[in-house]
């Protein structure tokens, strides 16, 4: 092995593979955690190491040279090998302790996981549990998180999941909006009021139209890509919208809308990788968090 051909750091690669895909040496100091100047900084000395011009800059923008478009698919692969040598140290670990992320909806975070953060503070407080509550999926391979709870089953071998439950939804109102707007019988009455809209309008009126509802844009006069604020919305009695029976169900002032129809079922996934399955501390958090949403949300 030539060792002396290898002449650049990988933390100077690891800003230029961050400044191509982020867009910009703004976008990719954000995502390292680094000031622009120190990313910059890194960008050039690797330019210097390797003698080639990796961007063209143009004004504020940035363009990779074809030397830079050649090397970036090498240097995704030193990425995607870091992160397998980082997968399997950690699922090597036999530490109860360190931090771990777990990814769930916006609304999952706020309402049905706090009770058992509580628990694993009892069982393991030498963890550090980093709670990412956002709507969109997070890349466990890349690891965005170490954990996920999803509504949908993941694709990806590396990935194994658990079904932890099928949840049940229904439609709900605010008792201060159904008395000003009044209570429907039929889905074709529930299908005249207005409707918080959870981020893809179009989507939902797709979904609603399979329950039986007829509804058009009209219908979603406001709504919020954010489940939390889309929520408080109806909380607010601004209009009607589905939600889980477990979260609808310890929310004060909220009524279910035909209460005779069966419930929406969906299913809820506990994801993780592979390799971290064999972690100690992953498989705490992963079969403590399974048992809690198996037999207490409900």
């Amino acid at each position: 092995m030539n060792w002396q051909g290898i002449r650049f750091d990988w933390n100077h690669a690891r800003a230029f593979l961050a400044t191509a895909e982020e867009g910009s040496l703004s976008a990719a100091a954000r995502a390292l955690g680094l000031t622009q100047p120190t990313l910059g900084r890194q960008v050039a000395a690797l330019e210097a190491e390797l003698g080639v011009a990796l961007f063209e800059r143009t004004g504020k923008a940035l363009i990779l040279t074809p030397s830079g478009g050649e090397l970036l698919a090498h240097v995704r692969a030193m990425r995607d090998a870091a992160v397998q040598v980082s997968l399997t140290a950690a699922g090597q670990s036999q530490e109860i302790g360190g931090l771990i992320r777990v990814t769930a909806s916006e609304v999952m975070c706020a309402h049905v996981l706090p009770p058992v953060l509580l628990r694993l503070r009892e069982v393991a407080p030498r963890l550090e549990i980093d709670i990412v509550a956002t709507d969109d999926l997070r890349d466990l391979q890349r690891r965005e998180a170490d954990i996920a709870i999803r509504h949908a089953r993941p694709t990806q071998p590396e990935l194994i999941a658990r079904l932890a439950r099928e949840a049940t939804a229904g439609f709900y109102a605010a008792s201060t909006y159904l008395d000003r707007r009044g209570r429907p019988r039929t889905e074709t009455e529930l299908s005249g009021h207005d409707f918080i809209s959870f981020g893809d309008t179009a989507w939902m009126i797709g979904f609603f139209g399979e329950l039986g509802l007829s509804l058009t844009p009209a219908n979603f006069p406001l709504g919020s890509r954010s489940g939390v604020a889309a929520w408080a919305m109806v909380r607010a009695g601004l209009g009607v919208s589905i939600m889980a029976d477990h979260v609808a169900g310890a929310t004060p002032g909220i009524e279910r809308l035909l209460p005779d129809r069966p419930p929406i079922s969906f299913p809820v996934w506990l994801v993780t990788h592979r390799e971290l399955h064999t972690a100690r501390r992953i498989r705490v958090v992963f079969d403590l968090l399974a048992e809690f949403l198996s037999t207490e949300m409900i």
